[in-house]
C-alpha cells in the first residue's frame, strides 16, 4: 500500500514536470514501454526488487535497456536510485499512464469475464460505459475462469460485480448467517 501511494506521488510529479516541458506525451510512451518491459521480464523485475543489488547498478541497467527515452524519464531512474525506490518503477509507470489518460479525458474500463468477449458484446459494453462515464473509454478484457460466468466491470474506483462466483458467495453468506 505504501509503495502504491509513493508511486502515485512520483507519477504526479513526473506528469507535472513533463506537462510543464510539453513532453507529457513522449514520457507517456516511455512509461508504457517501461511498464510493459518490466511486466514482461521476470529477470528485470527480480533485479529491480533485489535489495542486495546496488542502486547505481540498477540505474545503469535501466539506462542501457531504455536507451533513447526522454530525459525526464531517464531522470526518474536517478531520482529513484537516490531515494532507494527503484523497485517501484513499474508501479510509477502504470500510475503515470492512468494520470495522463485522465488528464486527456480518457479512462480505461476493465471487464473481467470467464471467456473472451465477442466483438459485438464488446461494442455494447463500450457504448454503455461511455454513456455512464461521459469520457472516452478504452476497454480492456481480462479473462478469469474462476468467476464462472457473468462479468466484473471496473471503471476507475468503481467496480460492478455481476459474476456468478460473486452471486454464489452471496448465497453462501446468507445461508451461513441464517443458520
Amino acid at each position: 500500500m505504501a509503495g502504491s501511494r509513493a508511486a502515485i506521488r512520483y507519477a504526479k510529479a513526473i506528469l507535472g514536470l513533463a506537462t510543464d516541458q510539453n513532453a507529457a506525451a513522449a514520457v507517456n510512451e516511455d512509461m508504457g514501454l517501461i511498464k510493459n518491459t518490466i511486466a514482461g521480464s521476470s529477470d528485470l523485475k527480480a533485479l529491480l526488487e533485489n535489495p542486495i543489488v546496488k542502486s547505481n547498478v540498477k540505474v545503469t541497467a535501466l539506462k542501457e535497456i531504455f536507451k533513447g527515452i526522454n530525459t525526464i524519464s531517464e531522470g526518474l531512474f536517478d531520482l529513484l536510485a537516490d531515494y532507494k525506490r527503484v523497485d517501484i518503477l513499474g508501479d510509477i509507470a502504470e500510475k503515470y499512464i492512468i494520470l495522463y489518460d485522465e488528464q486527456k479525458g480518457k479512462q480505461v474500463a476493465v471487464v473481467t469475464t470467464a471467456v473472451p468477449l465477442t466483438a459485438e458484446l464488446e461494442q455494447k459494453v463500450l457504448a454503455k460505459v461511455k454513456e455512464l462515464s461521459g469520457k472516452e473509454i478504452t476497454l480492456e478484457n481480462k479473462i478469469d475462469e474462476s468467476i464462472i460466468g457473468g462479468f466484473i466491470l471496473r471503471l476507475g474506483d468503481v467496480q460492478y460485480n455481476a459474476s456468478v462466483a460473486n452471486k454464489l458467495n452471496s448465497l453462501r453468506r446468507s445461508f451461513s448467517n441464517s443458520l
